[in-house]
């Protein structure tokens, strides 16, 4: 998958000085970060509405338009992807890949000592065990 997301952040980075009038994504990078931030924030809720009303197929669309919003944000501030998938490394080591880190004050340090040693996904495991049964 990251190599999608990197092709599509080359992409954006081509797009942007394109003409505006035929391209959506020098579209937005002419409007701005704000209206750039307005569309990831309608496609992330579009996400949303359509996981709560059972539709998976319309999710995935709306998933991909989240994407492709997020890096047109990532490039208009000069975020790489490459800059995400070290700080979802790090997180990795520190917490395991399926943690969000938390939002109290603790101090987290910005590396782990190795060797790493990964948490086991329990809710996965559980859920492969129940279709095998």
């Amino acid at each position: 998958m990251s190599d999608s997301i990197e092709r599509l952040y080359q992409a954006v980075i081509v797009a942007k000085d394109l003409d505006p009038a035929t391209s959506r994504t020098a579209r937005l990078f002419q409007r701005g970060p704000a209206k750039m931030a307005k569309k990831l924030a309608e496609e992330a809720v579009e996400v949303v509405i359509d996981a709560v009303s059972g539709k998976p197929d319309a999710m995935v669309r709306e998933s991909a338009d989240l994407l492709y919003n997020l890096t047109v944000l990532w490039a208009s501030a000069g975020v790489k992807p490459d800059d995400v998938w070290r700080e979802m490394e790090r997180r990795e080591r520190l917490l395991g890949i399926a943690e969000k880190l938390p939002k109290s004050p603790v101090k987290i340090p910005k590396t782990a000592p190795d060797p790493v040693v990964r948490r086991r996904i329990v809710a996965l495991e559980n859920r492969l065990r129940k279709r095998q049964s």
